[in-house]
């Protein structure tokens, strides 16, 4: 209760926010954050998005206040000023899949179905607002078929999100893909009360200036970001200890043995 009172000095953060959450989410931010500007970001989303207490731990542990709205994009040149902020602000650099349990020898194709298996997890990751509308979505243009690796509609924009998922390095031709799948999507799916379709394309890895070339001059509004599976398999992973175990247990024994 001591450490409560230290979090939270100034009854206006009490009432707007850890007020509303549960003892639980309290205690995870009184033991996980040491910032009280921090404390109060995740409260806010704790509350805004309804996270349960294993999702905000997640969320910490993962520094997502690092990774929110930080993708590269040309949002800002393409989408009015209200929106751009809105869709930068549901992007994320990198994407964390390390739920998955996969190694790094995955291929996009299994990539794709795992993160189905793990939908739930999935979306919330993405952020929210996100519903899920297809894996391998497919297109007809003149007597061609194409298929888009995934396809969402984020409901506070009111807009179709086409994600594409590569398994190598960022290169500039997958950005013309991207914008093919895109204007597609605008032309065939998209209804006259819906906003232009976005573009998110999650790679291995990128260097920022090719991916600023690549998007300059392109009319699309596109972001792109990274994503990480971890570097353990997961038959490993499972056998490790949770990373808020391994520190509550080093306390334990620092309290035990404390340094002269």
């Amino acid at each position: 209760m001591r450490a409560f009172a230290v979090a939270w000095p100034e009854e206006a953060s009490f009432q707007q926010l850890v007020g509303k959450m549960p003892w639980g989410h309290n205690l995870e931010l009184i033991d996980r954050l040491d910032n009280a500007k921090l404390r109060n970001w995740y409260a806010q989303q704790a509350l805004e998005h309804g996270w349960s207490r294993a999702v905000l731990s997640h969320q910490i542990m993962t520094k997502l206040h690092l990774r929110t709205g930080v993708a590269t994009s040309n949002f800002a040149t393409v989408l009015p000023a209200a929106e751009s902020e809105l869709m930068q602000q549901a992007t994320k650099d990198p994407y964390n899949f390390e739920f998955l349990g996969l190694g790094p020898q995955i291929i996009e194709r299994e990539l794709e179905e795992a993160l189905l298996v793990h939908v739930q997890r999935f979306l919330i990751e993405l952020g929210a607002g996100f519903a899920f509308v297809g894996r391998q979505y497919a297109l007809v243009v003149g007597n061609q078929d194409f298929f888009i690796d995934l396809l969402f509609f984020h409901i506070p924009t009111k807009r179709y999100v086409v994600l594409e998922l590569k398994r190598s390095p960022f290169s500039p031709e997958a950005i013309g893909q991207l914008n093919f799948y895109v204007n597609v999507i605008d032309d065939q799916l998209r209804r006259d009360d819906e906003r232009s379709t976005v573009g998110l394309l999650l790679c291995t890895s990128r260097d920022d200036s090719v991916v600023r070339y690549a998007l300059s001059g392109v009319s699309t509004p596109m972001a792109v970001a990274g994503y990480t599976l971890g570097d353990l398999p997961g038959e490993v992973r499972s056998a490790m200890p949770d990373e808020a175990d391994l520190l509550h247990t080093v306390e334990a024994v620092l309290d035990e043995y404390p340094r002269d």
